[in-house]
C-alpha cells in the first residue's frame, strides 16, 4: 500500500474522498440512504510535532454518502487505530473497541467513528468503498451465495461469510485481501460490498465494476418471473381507485403503527411494490424479513401484509388489518423474549413499519417525514434485493437471531439515545386553511418549526405549493388546493394530505374573507360569500378531518380562527361578524361532540391583524379604515390604541396561540377562546 508522501496532500486526499462519496452516494444502485461509508488513507502534519503523520478520514457515523461534506468525516491516526490489534479482547467483547476509536481521533472535530471503522483502517489499502448496493445484497442473501460469487466474479472477488460489523470484521477482510492479492473487492455474506484501490479512482472504479458485473449477470441469467406467477385478484387497482382506496385505510393503518408511539407516514403506490404484491411468492418472502442492517433498522425484520386481494372492501381490509395488527404484534413479542438477555434494551415497540397492501401500495412509518419515507425506500431496495436472489438462486436472509443482535445492539441503542429531544409538535400533521399568506402561513411556519408536518390548503394551489417549498419541501410540508366552501374539494384535500404523511392531527380552520359592509348594503350574495367560506367552510374541513381522526383513533386538535368580532359588536360588519359568531358556536359544539375521540376543540379569536394579511390586503383595511376616517396605513396603528395594551397584533401572535393550545401543555383544555387581540374589554368573554 502506498499512501501520499507530502502534508499538504492531506487536503487533497480528503478532497478526493468527498467527491467519490459524493459521485457513488447519488446514484441509488450504488447503495441507500445513509447507507455505507468510505475511506481514504494519507499523511498530515501533526500538529504538535510538525512531523508527518498516517491518518485514516473515514465517513462518521449516521451520515449520507450523498450529501458528505468535510464535517462528516471522522479522521483517526492509523498507528494508534492498527495498534488496538493487540489490545483487541476477542469478538466477545469487540464492542468495548468502538470507545477506543475516540482515542485515535486526530484533532477536533468531525463526526463520531462508526462501527466499520475497523474495517476501513485494518484493510491494507489507501482508498476503501463500502457500499449497500441492490446487486451485491442479492448475490450476498442468495443461499449459495459463495459459488455465485465465484461464478460471476472468478478470484477477482472474495466471499466474506456473514459476521456482524465491528471490529472482528475488519480482520477478517484484512486477512482475506491479503490471501487473495489479486482480489479487487469481496462480498459480505448477508450484507453488501466492499471494494478497494490504490487511488480514489481505482477504488470508485472498482467498486462500480462490482456492481455493474452483478446487475448485469442477474439480468442475464435470472428467471423471467422470480416471485412467481401472477396471484388472481392481486393485480394493481386502476390508480384513481388505489389512491382513493389508499386514503380511506391511511388513518387506520397509521393508528395501527401508532399504538405504541405516534408515527408519521408515507405511502407509495410505485411499480415494485404493486409488482411484488401481485406475484404469488410475496406472502412466503415478505416473511422471511429484510437481511441487510441497514434495511432492517429501518423496516424491522418483517412488514405486515395484509392478505386480501386487491378489491377487498374497505370495510372487510379494515378489520383484517386490526386483526393481523394484533398478531403482528404478539409475533414480534415473541421475536424479542426469544432473543432478549438480561443486558438487552427494552423492546422499542411491536407496531410494524412497513404495511403492504395487494393492489394499493405501501404505507411505511417513522418518527418524521423523512425516516418514513427512507423506511419504504429501504423496503424497496429489500423487493429489488430479493427480486435478485430468487432469479438466480433462493433468498435466504441472516437468522433472526442475528438481526436481533444488531437491532437491539448495545450501540445501536446508544446512538438512539443520542438523538436529539423531540419538538413539542414531532409526529403531528397539522392542515391548516388559508397558509399560503397572513395568518395561516404564520401558523404553519410556528407548527413547522416545532416539528409539525404541515399541509399547505389555500384556494391558490401555486402559492400552497410555494409556501410549502419556503418551509422546507416535501419532508416538511406539501400544498394542496383547496376550495373550503366545497365538499368535495375538501375531502380530496385531506385525501391528500393522509396520503402525503399518513394521517391528520391537527387542523387549523382559518380560510377566510371579509366584506365591509352596513346592513342595508349587504347583498344576499356578500351574506352567501362569506358564510360558505367561513361557516360552512369550517364546518365541511372540520367534518372531513375528523373522519380521519377518528379512524387514526389517536385523538386530535381543531382549531377555529374566528374573531373578537364574534362577540363585539363593530360597526358595518354584519356579514363578517355574525359568519365569526357561527365559528365560535361550533367551537362549543364540536368540542362537546368529538370529546369522547380524544379531539380537543378551541379558539382563538385575533383583533384586527392588518400586517401580512390577505383579508385586508383584498379591501377590507380599505373600507374599515373610511368606516373609522382614518388612513389604510395607519390602521394598524389605530387598532392598536383602542387596545387596553396599547400593542398592534400581528399574525405570529395568533401563530404563537395556536401553538400553545395545540401543545403539549394543553391537553386538557377543550371549548376554550383566547383573545389575541391586545384587550379589548368589549370583547371579553362573559
Amino acid at each position: 500500500m502506498t499512501v501520499p508522501t507530502s502534508a499538504a496532500a492531506s487536503h487533497t486526499t480528503a478532497d478526493q474522498l468527498i467527491a467519490r462519496s459524493n459521485r457513488l452516494g447519488a446514484d441509488p444502485k450504488n447503495t441507500n440512504y445513509a447507507g455505507g461509508n468510505t475511506s481514504a488513507k494519507g499523511l498530515a502534519a501533526d500538529p504538535v510535532t510538525g512531523e508527518d503523520v498516517e491518518l485514516l478520514w473515514v465517513k462518521g457515523s449516521g451520515g449520507d454518502l450523498g450529501t458528505l461534506g468535510t464535517n462528516g468525516l471522522a479522521v483517526l491516526r492509523l498507528d494508534r487505530l492498527r495498534g488496538l490489534v493487540d489490545t483487541y479482547p476477542g469478538v466477545e467483547r469487540e464492542d468495548e473497541m468502538v470507545e477506543a476509536f475516540d482515542y485515535c481521533l486526530h484533532g477536533r472535530g468531525g463526526a463520531a467513528p462508526s462501527i466499520d471503522t475497523a474495517m476501513h483502517g485494518l484493510v491494507d489499502a489507501p482508498h476503501i468503498d463500502h457500499l449497500h448496493p441492490d446487486a451485491g445484497i442479492a448475490i450476498a442473501t442468495a443461499v449459495d451465495g459463495p459459488e455465485l460469487t465465484q461464478r460471476i466474479f472468478g478470484d477477482a472477488v472474495v466471499w466474506v461469510p456473514w459476521r456482524r460489523p465491528g471490529f472482528q470484521l475488519g480482520l477478517d477482510i484484512a486477512a482475506i485481501k491479503a490471501e487473495n492479492p489479486q482480489a479487487i473487492g469481496c462480498i459480505l455474506g448477508g450484507h453488501g460490498i466492499t471494494a478497494w484501490g490504490e487511488t480514489s479512482d481505482e477504488c470508485e472504479a472498482r467498486s462500480l465494476q462490482i456492481i455493474d458485473t452483478a446487475a448485469a449477470y442477474i439480468e442475464a441469467n435470472g428467471r423471467p418471473e422470480p416471485f412467481g406467477p401472477a396471484l388472481a385478484g392481486y393485480g394493481a387497482l386502476p390508480e384513481a381507485e388505489r389512491r382513493s382506496k389508499a386514503a380511506a385505510l391511511a388513518p387506520v393503518i397509521r393508528g395501527l403503527a401508532s399504538m405504541d408511539a405516534p408515527q408519521v407516514g408515507h405511502f407509495t403506490d410505485a411499480d415494485v411494490v404493486l409488482d411484488f404484491l401481485s406475484s404469488a411468492e410475496h406472502p412466503r418472502l415478505a416473511a422471511l424479513g429484510t437481511s441487510c442492517p441497514d434495511h432492517f433498522l429501518r423496516t424491522k425484520v418483517k412488514p405486515m401484509v395484509l392478505d386480501l386481494p386487491a378489491d377487498a372492501p374497505v370495510e372487510d381490509c379494515i378489520a383484517r388489518l386490526k386483526e393481523l395488527h394484533a398478531s403482528y404484534r404478539e409475533d414480534y413479542q415473541a421475536y424479542y423474549d426469544a432473543y432478549a438477555t438480561e443486558d438487552s434494551p427494552a423492546i422499542r415497540g411491536a407496531d410494524p413499519a412497513i404495511v403492504l397492501v395487494p393492489g394499493v401500495g405501501m404505507f411505511s412509518f417513522g418518527r418524521n417525514k423523512q425516516t418514513a419515507r427512507v423506511a419504504g425506500e429501504f423496503y424497496v431496495n429489500a423487493i429489488n434485493v430479493m427480486r435478485g436472489a430468487e432469479s438466480l438462486s433462493t433468498y435466504a436472509p441472516i437468522s433472526d437471531a442475528e438481526k436481533f443482535a444488531i437491532e437491539y445492539w448495545a450501540l445501536e441503542e446508544a446512538k438512539l439515545q443520542r438523538m436529539p429531544k423531540p419538538k413539542s409538535h414531532a409526529t403531528r400533521v397539522a392542515f391548516v386553511t388559508g397558509a399560503a399568506s397572513g395568518i395561516g402561513k404564520a401558523i404553519a411556519t410556528r407548527l413547522a418549526a416545532e416539528g409539525a408536518c404541515v399541509v399547505i390548503a389555500d384556494l391558490d394551489l401555486a402559492k400552497a405549493q410555494e409556501a410549502a417549498a419556503e418551509l422546507g419541501g416535501p419532508d416538511v410540508a406539501v400544498g394542496v388546493a383547496a376550495n373550503v366552501s366545497d365538499p368535495t374539494a375538501v375531502q380530496a384535500a385531506i385525501d391528500e394530505a393522509v396520503l402525503a404523511f399518513g394521517g391528520v392531527d391537527l387542523v387549523i380552520n382559518n380560510a377566510g374573507l371579509s366584506l365591509s359592509k352596513p346592513l342595508l348594503e349587504t347583498t344576499e350574495k356578500d351574506w352567501d360569500l362569506q358564510h360558505d367560506v367561513m361557516a360552512k367552510g369550517s364546518f365541511l374541513v372540520s367534518q372531513a378531518a375528523a373522519r380521519a381522526m377518528i379512524a387514526q383513533d389517536m385523538g386530535g386538535d381543531i382549531v377555529y380562527i374566528a374573531s373578537k368580532n364574534s362577540v363585539f359588536a363593530g360597526p358595518n360588519n354584519i356579514a363578517y361578524s355574525a359568519t365569526k359568531a357561527d365559528q365560535a358556536h361550533q367551537v362549543r359544539l364540536l368540542a362537546v361532540e368529538l370529546g369522547e375521540f380524544g379531539i380537543k376543540v378551541n379558539g382563538i379569536n385575533p383583533d384586527g391583524v392588518v400586517r401580512g394579511s390577505g383579508i385586508f390586503a383584498g379591501g377590507w383595511g380599505a373600507n374599515r379604515a373610511k368606516t373609522y376616517g382614518i388612513e389604510e396605513d395607519d390602521l394598524g396603528k389605530f387598532y392598536a390604541q383602542r387596545t387596553i395594551l396599547k400593542r398592534e397584533v400581528l399574525p405570529e401572535h395568533v401563530a404563537n396561540a395556536a401553538a400553545m393550545i395545540t401543545g403539549p401543555d394543553m391537553t386538557h383544555t377543550t371549548g376554550l377562546h383566547v383573545p389575541v387581540d391586545a384587550g379589548v374589554a368589549a370583547a371579553f368573554l362573559r
